[in-house]
């Protein structure tokens, strides 16, 4: 399946592989608003994943409802918007098209567990411990580029790279470029 065009990008992936990083810099390049999956997460939810716990999708549901339609209301005043969120499965991905009630592009951030798990050594997070990373590689379905709008990036590209990689792929944002 070749991309369909979207003015929503979800970077997504495993705890670790850069989806802030990643979307902030996409964003800046597009002029757009950036959304953290990580902000519309419940209280409920932060507290299950800083005591260890792995969320069950009964936690996630709301979750990425609220994530999806404030990308819609984000993308709004410049026609594009970008999130970071975990999107770990199919039926996670599916239920934010659906929520947002349009394509969504996913940026797959691919890399290794070892690799993440050194990442995640060096790194302070807020809630989430390098100790649920194990669940998040049980959880991922890796996206099916024949099947879903998805754009898989190794994460040993440098973030500029990842960048350059995605904006190639975004011709119908053309006018949202910095450099145009």
């Amino acid at each position: 399946m070749s991309l369909v065009p979207a003015r929503i990008i979800i970077v997504m992936g495993v705890s670790g592989s850069g989806k802030s990083t990643t979307g902030q810099a996409i964003a800046r390049q597009l002029h757009a608003p950036f959304l953290d999956g990580d902000q519309f997460h419940p209280p409920a939810n932060v507290e299950k994943m800083r005591a260890g716990t792995p969320l069950v999708d009964e936690d996630r549901w709301p979750w990425l409802e609220r994530l999806a339609k404030a990308l819609c209301e984000a993308a709004e005043p410049k026609g594009v918007a970008v999130g970071a969120c975990s999107a770990l499965r199919r039926i996670y991905r599916d239920y934010l098209v659906e929520k947002a009630g349009e394509p969504i592009l996913f940026v797959h951030l691919e890399g290794s567990k070892e690799l993440i798990a050194s990442r995640m050594a060096t790194r302070q997070h807020e809630y989430m411990p390098a100790a649920l990373l194990d669940s998040q590689f049980a959880t991922l379905e890796v996206p099916d580029p024949a099947t879903e709008n998805v754009l898989a990036v190794p994460i040993t590209d440098s973030v500029e790279k990842i960048t350059r990689t995605v904006l190639k792929n975004l011709e119908h944002l053309k006018s949202f470029r910095r450099w145009q």
